[in-house]
């Protein structure tokens, strides 16, 4: 891990563990919710319902169906290498993530971790949702340190998005 960083921010699903989920069964559970307020969507992956719900303003009725969906998948996630970094690193490490938080605490549960994480923030801890800077800047915070000093590590372009939007420096696994 490269010195000049006080801290490091992990993303959670296809970073740390890759959570079991079967996103197209769930987007069939949440689409006849969406009828009843009018809305017909063809989308295979319910987190891209999400959007779709926000815009409806129905997003907590939706969010039930996909966090039962994440916490289930984090139960019998997979473990990848760069969990090995993130128990082994002498720096403070947290949490950010489009998974909601119970579901990110049960895959820390579920593998065991033995370390202090400082934040889990999940996309129900804050207002908004990565790619947006609100929810790396809380890990940054709970962190106690500045965004120039974290390292972000994630698996997506939204999460290389994230960290040019909070300021933070960035690395993909």
């Amino acid at each position: 891990m490269d010195d000049s960083y006080d801290a490091v921010v992990y993303d959670l699903d296809g970073t740390l563990v890759r959570l079991a989920v079967d996103w197209q069964a769930t987007a069939e559970r949440i689409k006849p919710v969406l009828r009843t307020h009018g809305i017909e969507s063809d989308a295979d992956d319910a987190l891209d319902l999400l959007p779709v719900a926000e815009d409806a303003g129905v997003a907590d009725e939706i969010e039930p169906y996909l966090a039962e969906a994440e916490c289930e998948g984090a139960r019998d996630s997979d473990r990848l290498a760069t969990m090995d970094e993130f128990v082994d690193s002498s720096l403070p490490v947290a949490i950010c993530s489009l998974n909601c938080e119970a579901a990110c605490r049960e895959a820390l549960e579920t593998h065991g971790i033995p370390r202090d994480v400082v934040a889990v923030v999940g996309r129900d801890s804050v207002d908004e949702r990565k790619p947006h800077p609100e929810p790396l800047l809380a890990a940054v915070d709970a962190l106690g340190t500045e965004p120039e000093r974290t390292l972000f590590v994630g698996d997506s372009d939204s999460d290389a998005v994230t960290a040019r939007r909070a300021g933070t420096a960035f690395r993909r696994v």
